[in-house]
């Protein structure tokens, strides 16, 4: 990367990233810092989901369930035990891994459908589980989740924690997508055969994606939970784990600006549409649909199209042609010297 290139670049990660850290001091009311706030710590489980969907391919649908883990391990570790939230946010992405790779280990060999169906099926199992042990997990009535220590124990002490933490997961992520990990991953997802073929441990890689996305999902799952401070299995339906799902597919596969895009827009969305509440389910179809049949590469697309037409063309490069005076006597003189 060259060194215009490269301030460019830094240049159009500042700028947005100044202002999402200056937000507190020129956010319109706290619930608009909420939305913020929610935004990061759904995108944290997002990121690590999109290496899982939309790089390597993976149908997983039941993230909701590694959420709700995460939740209430938080809950219990720092609530009922008292222990430092610090403590509690590391068991949590732990425990997040530690149950992805439970679920993976078995479930990761199975075809994209039915891959599909075991998460949907582990994200069901974990709600009634949370149900039925009740002097665990409070059951249908739930538990209360504290906050953070200061600084972080203010609404915009928290929200700068929760983009500091997404800055930090979204670095990771694009740090693994611009670099050979990345490009295998993507390998894995357009053609396994081939990509096993040529040395690519795929399931292994698999394994390993699905086991990361477990510990930000355990992480987002306790950012969530300290956010919302009570959760109870209502918090966690299955629908939760679709949104999570079409946030990628709205911002683009193989893509780490429009999945954060996607996940920013349908978070909003609701508020944009508040007079008509009822008709948020509609709303998403048809944004849905609308990205499917206009943008079936995603929202991703779109930015790498407009920065495309911003970006300055380079100049041709001239066209070096032979002298063939100088070929024939050079080749001539080869030849009187053998």
């Amino acid at each position: 990367m060259s060194g215009m290139r490269r301030v460019r670049f830094h240049t159009g990660w500042a700028v947005p990233l100044a202002l999402l850290a200056s937000l507190p001091w020129w956010a319109g009311d706290q619930y608009q810092l909420h939305l913020a706030a929610l935004i990061a710590a759904y995108w944290i489980l997002v990121a690590g989901l999109n290496l899982v969907v939309g790089f390597t391919g993976q149908l997983s649908i039941g993230h909701v369930g590694l959420l709700a883990i995460g939740a209430y391990a938080f809950a219990i570790i720092a609530g009922r035990h008292e222990l430092s939230p610090w403590i509690a946010l590391a068991s949590a992405g732990g425990i997040g891994g530690v149950c992805g790779l439970l679920l993976g280990l078995p479930s990761l060999r199975l075809p994209g459908f039915y891959f599909a169906m075991a998460t949907m099926a582990f994200a069901l199992i974990v709600s009634e589980l949370i149900l039925a042990l009740g002097d665990l997990t409070g059951g249908g009535v739930g538990l209360s989740v504290p906050g953070f220590p200061e600084p972080f124990d203010t609404p915009q002490g928290y929200y700068l924690l929760l983009l500091g933490i997404a800055v930090v997961i979204t670095w990771c992520a694009w740090n693994i997508a611009r670099h050979p990990w990345g490009r295998a991953l993507v390998a894995i997802r357009d053609n396994p055969v081939a990509a096993e073929s040529v040395g690519v441990p795929v399931f292994r890689m698999k394994l390993v994606v699905f086991v990361a996305s477990g510990v930000t999902a355990g992480v987002a799952g306790a950012l969530f939970a300290s956010l919302q401070s009570y959760i109870t299995p209502d918090t966690f339906v299955f629908e939760l784990g679709l949104f999570f799902f079409v946030c990628i597919i709205i911002g683009g596969r193989g893509s780490i600006a429009g999945p954060l895009v996607g996940t920013a827009i349908l978070t909003a969305l609701p508020e944009l549409v508040a007079p008509l509440a009822k008709l948020g389910t509609l709303f998403y179809g048809l944004l849905l649909l609308a990205v499917v049949l206009l943008v079936p590469e995603g929202i991703g697309r779109l930015f790498e199209i407009v920065l495309e037409r911003l970006r300055p063309r380079r100049e041709a490069s001239p066209v070096l042609e032979p002298h063939a005076g100088r070929l024939a006597s050079a080749i001539r003189r080869q030849r009187d010297e053998a």
